[in-house]
């Protein structure tokens, strides 16, 4: 299961018990902030796209959406997520748990600067009734970005 790979991935850094479990999913922004009782903002969710044939992450804050011009901009094509079944293949994690920590190798993660604005972000871990809280800094370390990005929209 997805939640154990990040569970060993967070035990290298003696995290791992910082993972949050719920009785109640957590799969979409809305569930997690209701879970955490934080901001619906706050959660970190990963958007699962294809690149010229290499899937990535995007991870936005809560209230973020996707800006199709400034997508294309930054990745030079036209943003098309992953299927569910495409994302369990490529990334590692089902919808729902999908996060940037303990994924395939080959796949690139990029921090949207919707981010930027919080000192924590609750990203999922794995599974649809999981989340951790991070730092933006611990973000950066843990989720082993590539880079930041501007594709969003709606948030500022």
């Amino acid at each position: 299961m997805a939640i154990e790979k990040v569970k060993a991935y967070f035990e290298k850094y003696n995290l791992a018990d910082r993972i949050q479990e719920f009785e109640v999913s957590s799969a979409t922004v809305e569930l997690a902030a209701a879970a955490l009782n934080c901001e619906p903002k706050r959660i970190a969710k990963t958007l699962s796209f294809m690149v010229g044939g290499q899937a990535i992450l995007v991870v936005t804050a809560g209230d973020a959406k996707i800006d199709n011009a400034k997508y294309k901009a930054q990745f030079g094509t036209k943003a098309k997520m992953l299927t569910s079944d495409e994302v369990v293949d490529l990334i590692g994690h089902a919808i729902g748990g999908v996060c940037p920590f303990a994924v395939k190798e080959g796949v690139a993660v990029y921090l949207d600067e919707s981010l930027k604005r919080f000192e924590t972000v609750f990203p999922a871990c794995g599974s649809s009734n999981s989340a951790i809280e991070l730092t933006i800094e611990k973000l950066e370390k843990y989720s082993n970005y590539s880079a930041w990005v501007d594709v969003c929209k709606c948030w500022n």
